[in-house]
């Protein structure tokens, strides 16, 4: 008996990681060109970096609406692109 993929069945992921890279840098709410898509194991990983918190959530947000069958896990940092927050004394 022959398992053969279903029509239905989601896409190869070779064509899932590209979407998703295309999906990053097109979507206008996003235009990260900074998010690589690496496999691991069986689900797909985020791997970069952002300059906030927030961004990051609306990535993840983004990929998971669009891609909702697929393991997704984020290994996206945050860059410190503001000020220390520590006030500096002033004599």
């Amino acid at each position: 008996m022959t398992h053969h993929r279903d029509i239905g069945a989601a896409p190869p992921d070779e064509y899932v990681e590209a979407e998703i890279q295309r999906l990053l840098v097109e979507d206008p709410a996003v235009a990260e060109q900074g998010i690589t898509v690496i496999r691991r194991e069986r689900a797909l990983v985020l791997y970069g970096e952002v300059e906030s918190p927030h961004r990051r959530e609306e990535i993840l947000r983004l990929v998971s609406e669009r891609f909702p069958d697929v393991p997704i896990t984020s290994d996206i940092g945050v860059i410190r692109t503001q000020a220390p927050t520590e006030i500096e004394q002033l004599p």
